[in-house]
């Protein structure tokens, strides 16, 4: 009986021993399995009407294939299959000459399971290539990076309303003279902004988006007496009647794009030879509200950038200005989060423009319903004998703070930062003798503060400013100042 029973415990001894090592090899295997892993870079993909080449970054923990769905013949992938770990695979897409865009989807397959589609558009070529002499890369002359080409940049001045207007000059009585050029490096500025008019008026073949070419050679002879004097230059698509300011929208941004690649292809290749003193920027005030505007500005500054990349020569390492949403400080702290993309390291700045607070700066000809015109502004110059007519936002705080964050968010992580446009304009009897001060003597010591402060502070963030000079403080015509306080202001300001 005793034999009997022992029998029976070895048996289910044994086959208990037998459940626990399946349960370990059960749990063994559970430990071992691993996650299924497939990713791609980037699974939509915009390409220029003129074709290109790109790349993503496959990482799977298995092999894969890539296939390009309807064998649409306009992409090309650089291989059809991978294993795993990390490849990088080459597209290319021919050029789109239809004048529509087209689409195309490449998808990738692991043999985990997983899959993948990358979306292709390519948009139609709706305006002639002017890309006609692409040279090839040229460093000489060009070796600052963006910040080193900032810091030879002192002190800058616009020439407004001048090269922008429908007619040159016809804004201000007077053209751009090699004379004019001379006397503002003699009167302290070393660094010019010029505002330019393309689209407007100045198209031979509006159809074609083509520039007149005495246009062209017009602006280049501007920028040649700057750059002989030893100033650098900033020439930008200025407002130009709105066509790309007042469209970022996903409406337009076909339309926009293939028209900015058009005109900087132009204008990048007349001025391609001159050396670093000359840097280019996009546009001038895009109007962006939201963060899907953002992304569509950020779309136009890369057609921007690649548009001069690709006439190659000096232009191959040309530092390039990308504006900020509406060049406000605040919507660029808030919704510029993430800079174009450039094939060249560390040769982009940013602009932003500052009128604050507008309803002294800016508004001159009568209150408005969004506010009411201020006379007297910043620290010890509110007036008492006019207290309606005092700041009450917008003053030394504020622009404070606008630095503070601009310096936070881009000049220290390298990316330098140009006020490309600053002023605020006097009240008198020349000016505006309708909205004449009270108290004049007060308004015209907030007129020189306001200057020397945001100067001075624009400078102690490390941020350049450009003041919107546009015939009130400097003739033209005689190459004479008009008004000496607001030159000593900003002088002082920018040592």
């Amino acid at each position: 009986m005793n034999n009997i029973i022992n029998m029976k415990n070895r048996s289910y001894g044994i086959f208990l021993g037998f459940l626990i090592v399946i349960a370990l090899f059960s749990s063994s295997c559970k430990k071992s399995e691993v996650a299924a892993e497939l990713e791609v870079s980037s699974l939509d993909i915009k390409a220029q009407a003129d074709g290109e080449r790109t790349e993503v970054t496959i990482t799977s923990n298995d092999a894969w294939t890539a296939i390009i769905n309807d064998a649409v013949p306009w992409i090309e992938i650089g291989t059809t299959a991978g294993g795993a770990g990390a490849t990088q695979l080459q597209l290319k897409f021919s050029g789109n000459g239809t004048g529509a865009s087209r689409y195309g989807v490449v998808t990738i397959k692991s043999g985990n399971g997983q899959a993948r589609r990358i979306k292709i558009t390519q948009v139609g070529n709706l305006y002639p290539t002017y890309n006609l002499t692409p040279k090839a890369p040229d460093a000489t002359g060009m070796s600052s990076t963006a910040v080193q080409l900032a810091a030879k940049m002192h002190l800058g001045i616009n020439f407004g309303n001048t090269m922008e207007s429908p007619k040159e000059g016809e804004w201000q009585n007077s053209k751009l003279t090699e004379s004019y050029v001379k006397f503002v490096k003699q009167m302290g500025f070393n660094t010019v902004r010029i505002p330019c008019n393309w689209n407007w008026s100045h198209l031979s073949d509006p159809g074609k988006a083509e520039i007149d070419k005495a246009w062209l050679n017009r602006v280049k002879e501007v920028v040649g007496w700057c750059v002989a004097n030893d100033m650098y230059v900033m020439l930008n698509t200025h407002g130009d009647n709105g066509w790309l300011e007042n469209n970022v929208n996903a409406a337009k941004q076909e339309e926009i794009n293939a028209r900015l690649k058009a005109l900087w292809e132009q204008i990048a290749t007349t001025m391609r030879d001159f050396d670093e003193h000359l840097i280019f920027a996009g546009t001038n005030e895009p109007a962006v509200e939201n963060a899907e505007q953002m992304a569509i500005l950020n779309g136009y500054h890369e057609t921007f950038i690649k548009a001069v990349r690709s006439t190659g020569g000096r232009n191959s390492y040309r530092v390039l200005v990308v504006q900020g949403p509406s060049t406000d400080p605040t919507k660029t702290f808030t919704l510029m989060n993430t800079m174009p993309k450039d094939e060249i390291a560390n040769k982009l700045m940013v602009e932003v423009h500052d009128y604050t607070p507008s309803t002294f700066t800016i508004l001159t000809d009568g209150d408005a319903t969004w506010g009411k015109m201020v006379y007297y502004w910043g620290k010890g110059n509110h007036s008492t004998i006019e207290p309606e007519r005092n700041a009450t936002y917008g003053e030394e705080d504020v622009i404070d703070t606008e630095f503070k964050n601009i310096k936070q968010k881009f000049v220290d992580k390298g990316i330098p930062v140009l006020l490309g446009e600053y002023a605020a304009w006097r009240r008198n009897a020349i000016n505006n003798p309708n909205y004449l001060p009270k108290d004049l003597a007060m308004h015209n010591k907030s007129v020189n503060d306001w200057t020397y402060y945001l100067t001075k502070q624009a400078k102690a963030n490390g941020i350049l400013p450009f003041y919107w000079e546009i015939g009130f403080m400097l003739d033209r015509a005689n190459n004479v100042v008009k008004d000496q306080p607001m030159l000593d202001a900003l002088i002082a300001g920018g040592k």
